[in-house]
């Protein structure tokens, strides 16, 4: 009698999570405590659970959760890799997601099946990762970069209050590419005025004159 096959392949998410920080664009990489590639680094990832998980964006925010500890104001499902080869344990799907943390909660915190992790810096990027994740990682760049070259607000990457000139700075860590002050803030003014809002009397002050602060709107999304 020959065996029966498995019905189903491997299905599992992976989240490219970046943020910003000390004025660098960086990715959170985790290093595998279980087999395949045990002690080796990779995006943060899991095994899709039919019996909790009602879709593969719950299981990408319950893989986060549990994991690390993290609640995540935006997630995407951006890319899907398949094949019999790119998991050691067999034919597998997997989906990765494109997520944003805002740069004053990046003390992201090991949990289950991490041993350790890494805000890894985008420009010096020397490790080789597990799986097929070097590749997924770049596709996630690639879309958070096309993304904000758009004219797509990286709102979800800011602190819950945050200034113009911050904003401005860390659009052009994001692109790499430098912004002139008035002509952003008049673009921000003509095409962002439901985006943004500022925060009623309240300022950040320091050596220059006090900088209003602002806030996402509440309906924002990273589209």
């Amino acid at each position: 009698m020959s065996k029966t096959k498995p019905l189903f392949p491997l299905v599992t998410v992976d989240i490219a999570l970046f943020t910003i920080d000390g004025g660098e664009l960086k990715v959170l990489l985790t290093k595998r405590s279980n087999v395949p590639f045990k002690g080796c680094w990779s995006l943060p990832g899991g095994v899709l659970d039919p019996a909790v998980d009602d879709n593969l964006l719950a299981a990408a925010n319950r893989v986060m959760l549990t994991k690390l500890g993290l609640t995540l104001p935006h997630m995407e499902e951006i890319s899907s890799a398949s094949g019999a080869t790119r998991d050691p344990r067999g034919w597998s799907i997997s989906m990765t997601y494109l997520a944003l943390l805002p740069m004053d909660q990046i003390h992201a915190i090991a949990g289950k099946k991490v041993d350790e992790i890494e805000w890894a810096n985008i420009r010096e990027r020397r490790r080789k990762l597990a799986f097929d994740h070097s590749g997924l990682l770049d596709q996630a760049l690639e879309q958070l970069r096309r993304k904000v070259l758009a004219n797509v607000l990286p709102l979800h990457m800011l602190p819950q209050k945050f200034t113009l000139t911050q904003l401005q700075r860390t659009i052009e860590t994001i692109t790499g590419m430098p912004l002139e002050k008035s002509a952003f803030r008049r673009r921000l003014k003509d095409q962002h005025a439901s985006d943004l809002e500022a925060v009623p009397g309240e300022y950040e002050r320091g050596v220059q004159r006090p900088a209003q602060l602002w806030r996402a709107t509440k309906d924002y999304r990273f589209h």
